[in-house]
């Protein structure tokens, strides 16, 4: 038969309550609810999401590596989109492909790969860390995610910043502080090189502050908006659904 627990064990844990609770009070007084709050790992999400925004800098810089550390190989997890649409601009090297930025922003519009590359370029050496325990470090080139948004006009309501893929409906979204670090970036060209298929042409997010699976591939639409109750399944990505946190920070 278990022993029961002492007074001070029962103290302890309620202490623990509390302060979780108190701490989860403070995240949502300062808009630090992540929207998969709810989801399956509860308080923890909350904690983890608002202590990092509260206690580090939000514009804390991923560590930027020299040419020389570009790693040998970088692996490829997941195979490109299968649809006819998909297969068809790939065809044509893209060149009819268009990013859509819609939601909450003042110029909606459609920007073609030569669009993007006529805006000032961004270059950085940065580690992808994955999720399933690999990590390898590229050269991203790209437009800052923040140019691109700036252009379009973000109105003063948005907090959030959803993305989406050809792949499978893949989508994930992040928030607006992450949406406009200098380090988030809408990559087209890896090692010196166009992307390829399997690293996700025509343009990728790389987002290096957080796991890998924030990068999505393959994309075709970001939407700026202030809730992601009503995208999907509402917990902010299509990675809760799967086990993984919405927030991804590291």
């Amino acid at each position: 038969m278990a022993k029961p627990l002492s007074r001070r064990k029962l103290l302890g844990a309620a202490i623990g309550v509390s302060a979780a609770g108190g701490a989860a009070y403070l995240a949502g007084k300062n808009g630090l609810v992540p929207p998969d709050h709810g989801g399956i790992y509860g308080i923890g999400e909350t904690l983890t999401y608002a202590s990092q925004r509260l206690l580090t800098s939000r514009h804390s810089l991923a560590r930027e590596f020299q040419r020389s550390e570009i790693s040998n190989v970088f692996p490829v997890n997941g195979d490109p989109p299968t649809s006819d649409t998909y297969r068809r601009l790939l065809a044509q090297r893209f060149r009819d492909w268009r990013l859509t930025i819609d939601g909450l922003v003042d110029h909606p519009t459609q920007l073609s790969l030569a669009d993007l590359k006529s805006y000032p370029p961004r270059s950085q050496i940065t580690e992808q860390a994955c999720e399933e325990g690999w990590s390898s470090i590229a050269e991203w080139t790209g437009v800052p995610l923040s140019y691109v948004l700036n252009l379009a006009g973000v109105l003063p309501q948005a907090k959030y910043v959803a993305y989406f893929s050809f792949q499978d409906d893949w989508w994930d979204s992040i928030d607006l502080p992450e949406a406009m670090h200098p380090q988030t970036l809408l990559a087209y060209a890896m090692n010196g090189s166009e992307l390829s298929t399997g690293h996700g042409a025509p343009l990728r997010m790389r987002v290096p502050r957080q796991l890998g699976y924030k990068s999505i591939k393959y994309l075709t639409r970001i939407t700026v908006t202030d809730t992601l109750k009503n995208i999907g399944s509402g917990l902010g990505s299509s990675s809760p659904d799967t086990g993984y946190s919405w927030y991804a920070g590291i």
